[in-house]
């Protein structure tokens, strides 16, 4: 969901880092899959085998991108028309999530009148819009209120708002404007700061703490250091990271499973249930580590990178607003699906396969599309 990075060379240090589009396109899927209630497809994805999920991976490497775009364009022409950009991409997100808000919803009152199943209305949050549509629509283009499953790119657009804030003391002192993100993370889990919804609760994403994943993002595209680097060479931060990760691994399958009770109790009390509203400590920890390990085991150059079966991923992270979007809008359609005509593991699977597939198509698209307007219109025209 961030503009691409880089140029399209395979070489040299501005190249387009693949993983990135990879790991996001994946990201969407998973977040398409999960997003189906009880689909047994959903055990493929990292929810299950730690305590971070797809949502942590897409907030930390649209966090590096966006960094590493607009840092580039206020060394090349400074900070007011960086800063632009950002709010202008911040605009199109805005956008994006309202057209999607209202597909949705209509997509939601329609199956529930037509087929009978009035318990959506309850389920996808949206009884009271109908009851009420002007008052529910209001809130609903204020971000404050929000159907089910409609959280994330609300979460995003704060981010991406707030993002020129940063984007000054990130590019003159780096690791100060870390620190400041950090202070304000621990001050919205001390103090409870979150954004209120509407008609009442508060942003399941809390914006105030999930800034501080975005900023480590952000601040690890613009090392200056070497520390990251240094991370990655080191067999023991490696190895640290992979006993963090099983550790992980089975605190998170013993409360899938029933068996938390079995846990020591200072850890089940500071695990468990995980906190992914306010972005818990040991989720910001579990990422990092997989992340490092990930960089270790798949470097930038690696030639699996460029194998044509991962070439579906990589395209939908590089088309990630419109397949997100489109993913959103599918998970409805597939749990409606299930629950109309099967829920067998079966049809489950076969749901989750077109599902992905069209997210896919629709990524293949806009990919031709863009580039027959790039090839059909002049450099002096070209639309940007």
């Amino acid at each position: 969901m961030t503009d691409r990075v880089g140029n399209q060379s395979d070489s040299g240090p501005t190249a387009r880092d693949l993983r990135l589009d990879l790991f996001r396109g994946a990201a969407n899927w998973a977040i398409f899959v999960d997003h189906i209630p009880n689909n047994a497809v959903a055990w493929l994805t990292m929810k299950n085998y730690g305590f971070s999920d797809a949502a942590d991976l897409f907030v930390f490497i649209s966090g590096y991108t966006v960094a590493l775009v607009y840092s580039r364009t206020m060394v090349a022409r400074g900070f007011v028309p960086a800063a632009v950009g950002i709010l202008a991409r911040a605009w199109k997100l805005y956008v994006a999530h309202i057209l999607l808000f209202v597909v949705y919803v209509a997509a939601v009152g329609y199956v529930a009148q037509s087929y009978g199943h009035a318990q959506l209305l309850d389920e996808y949050n949206i009884r009271h819009l109908i009851a009420d549509p002007i008052e529910f629509l209001k809130h609903g283009l204020l971000l404050e209120f929000k159907p089910l499953n409609l959280d994330v790119l609300p979460l995003y657009i704060a981010l991406m708002a707030t993002f020129p804030l940063f984007l000054w003391p990130l590019m003159q002192s780096p690791g100060l404007a870390l620190a400041a993100s950090f202070a304000i993370y621990v001050a919205a889990r001390t103090f409870g700061w979150n954004l209120s919804s509407y008609p009442d609760g508060t942003w399941y994403f809390n914006p105030f703490a999930w800034q501080f994943l975005f900023m480590i993002g952000a601040w690890i595209s613009l090392d200056r250091t070497g520390l990251v680097r240094r991370l990655i060479a080191s067999r023991l931060a490696v190895w640290s990271a992979v006993l963090f990760l099983l550790f992980s691994l089975v605190v998170t399958l013993a409360a899938r499973f029933g068996f938390s009770e079995a846990m020591p109790a200072p850890i089940a009390d500071v695990l468990l249930p995980n906190d992914k509203t306010n972005l818990a400590p040991y989720r910001i920890l579990h990422f990092l580590a997989l992340a490092l390990v990930v960089a270790r085991l798949v470097p930038r150059s690696a030639t699996v990178l460029k194998l044509p079966f991962l070439r579906p991923a990589t395209i939908c992270g590089e088309r990630s607003l419109e397949v997100f979007c489109v993913g959103i809008f599918l998970s409805f359609v597939g749990c409606f699906l299930i629950e109309l005509v099967s829920d067998s593991i079966a049809f489950q699977t076969l749901v989750s396969l077109c599902g992905i597939g069209l997210m896919t198509a629709v990524a293949y698209y806009r990919t031709w599309t863009r580039n027959l307007q790039s090839t059909s219109t002049p450099n002096r025209l070209r639309v940007v």
